[in-house]
């Protein structure tokens, strides 16, 4: 493959499997997954309820190791690294939000968001944490824990903290999953805007197809297999 073409890439996923034991035996959740994301792009992931879609966000993420096939990020295959090594590739390169926001409920705000800062051994976390909580509009609130903020401040923070370390990959797990519709527009708003301010590569995983399509492409996936990777639905209308 053309060495300079897989340098643009943010995402390569080459036949990945992923198959789990249960009582009733192997049970394969993903089933030969092939998907390349370029660098800049952002790539909505839909699909029905257990066809495997959070679970690919796992893979890619190094918090699920795939059983077989390669998962390469950002040039650097996970497969390769031990768990020390994918901490620290999520901490530097790779920014998380969850539908339950997994706000640490003992520490405030700017604690929580200066975490991955932390983590990397950086001198400014602090300094860091406070740029991109006024980044997300909760400058106010930087001393409040958990569970003194709202549903969408928790998610604020959350993208606050997935941010901060300007990631060149941001990965959504059904961001909006436990707000309102307003609160949860406002929020995709604010990580839109900021995945565009920092030319971040987002995956985004939504059972909202409204929301999909404000990503560049969509892949649909079903019973643990890509079943539309969105590419000639976007060659037809560039």
């Amino acid at each position: 493959m053309d060495q300079p073409l897989k340098q643009r890439r943010a995402i390569e996923l080459e036949d990945v499997h992923v198959t789990l034991p249960s009582r009733a035996g192997a049970v394969a959740i993903l089933r030969g997954i092939d998907l390349d994301v370029s660098l800049g792009e952002a790539v909505a992931v839909i699909g029905p309820s257990g066809s495997g879609k959070s679970t690919l966000l796992m893979v890619t993420a190094g918090l699920e190791r795939a059983t077989s096939g390669r998962v390469t990020i950002a040039g650097t295959d996970l497969g390769k690294l031990d768990e020390d090594g994918l901490a620290r590739l999520r901490a530097s390169k790779i920014g998380i939000v969850f539908q339950s926001f997994h706000l640490v409920p003992t520490m405030t705000a700017i604690e929580n968001v200066a975490l991955p800062s932390e983590f990397l051994g950086k001198d400014d976390a602090m300094d860091v944490a406070r740029e991109a909580l006024d980044e997300v509009g909760l400058s106010h609130r930087i001393s409040h824990f958990p569970g003194q903020l709202s549903g969408g401040e928790q998610q604020r923070v959350a993208i606050a903290r997935a941010l901060s370390t300007r990631p060149t990959l941001i990965l959504a797990d059904e961001p909006t999953g436990n707000l309102d519709l307003t609160i949860g527009t406002h929020v995709m708003d604010l990580l839109f805007a900021l995945k565009e301010r920092t030319d971040a590569t987002l995956l985004l995983i939504t059972h909202d197809h409204e929301l999909a399509t404000r990503c560049d492409r969509i892949v649909s996936v079903a019973d643990g297999r890509i079943v539309d990777d969105g590419i000639e639905a976007r060659a037809s209308v560039s």
